[in-house]
């Protein structure tokens, strides 16, 4: 069900890469655009997990003996997954992610922050979380979102600047559409994100919670993660990858309408269904 949904994505984001290239360049711009989204699906289904990686500085950890690998390997084995990449961002701002396409080409990132923050049973609780995303394949389709809201951000930003400055030569073209898509394409980039992202952060709590057996590691790092990021932003961080990370790397932002497209269900309702669960554990 996930690789369907994952190829509806895909198939859907293109559609409206095609679209964009025959409102600019007729049938030309049409070609060039499914060639561009041809490109971009290979890209963003091969090497997305390593650009997102690669933007954060992320540093492979080799070292077996290294307590996150540990922990990794353990809940690994108990989930069932192959053992993935486990990776340090030099950040002192605590917060984690997974990504990859699938099992055997995952990887878990945590930051620096997050490592000298939470004590060994909160980080178990963060890596089960991220693990379960591995597990339900969230990781693939929230990494091609991220590279697709990137990309798509860039084409409204294109857009806001030939329609300023006249850069459009085709007769059809309407600047006023131009405006207008350039406003649209932006709010479907963040729901995009908003979409991949609320649901799939409650299962990966539960998840969590079910693969280490106890909710109070992972509630106890919810907490701790949302009271510091509200203090500062990750070195880096972009809005078009916000909804990878466990925590809203933007939560100390005052965001107009952030109810609305928040990334993220809010910590404390979380925190909340996590207390619910405890009985069932």
């Amino acid at each position: 069900m996930e690789q369907i949904k994952t190829v509806f994505f895909l198939a859907l984001l293109s559609v409206l890469f095609v679209f964009i290239g025959y409102y600019f360049g007729g049938p030309n711009g049409m070609l060039i655009a499914f060639l561009l989204a041809a490109g971009m699906n290979f890209y963003a289904y091969y090497y997305s997990d390593k650009h997102v990686l690669s933007s954060y500085n992320a540093v492979e950890i080799t070292n077996r003996r290294h307590l996150i690998y540990q922990i990794t390997q353990k809940l690994a084995y108990k989930a069932n997954l192959p053992m993935p990449k486990v990776y340090i961002i030099p950040d002192d701002m605590p917060n984690a992610f997974a990504t990859g396409r699938n099992h055997q080409h995952a990887a878990v990132a945590v930051t620096q922050g997050l490592m000298d923050l939470l004590n060994e049973k909160e980080i178990e609780g963060v890596i089960a979380h991220e693990l379960s995303h591995v597990r339900h394949y969230d990781i693939l389709i929230g990494t091609i979102a991220a590279v697709f809201a990137g990309a798509i951000a860039m084409i409204a930003n294109m857009m806001q600047f030939s329609a300023m400055f006249g850069g459009n030569d085709r007769q059809n073209s309407n600047p006023l559409v131009m405006i207008i898509l350039a406003i649209v394409l932006p709010l479907a980039a963040a729901i995009i994100q908003m979409t991949v992202s609320r649901s799939r952060e409650y299962l990966a709590d539960e998840g969590a919670a079910k693969l280490v057996g106890d909710a109070s590691g992972l509630q106890s790092a919810l907490s701790k993660l949302e009271n510091y990021a509200k203090r500062g932003e990750i070195h880096n961080a972009t809005e078009q990858t916000a909804h990878m990370f466990i925590i809203n790397p933007f939560s100390g932002k005052d965001v107009k309408f952030s109810e609305l497209f928040r990334t993220h269900p809010t910590t404390e309702d979380r925190i909340a269904r996590l207390e619910e669960l405890k009985s069932q554990l």
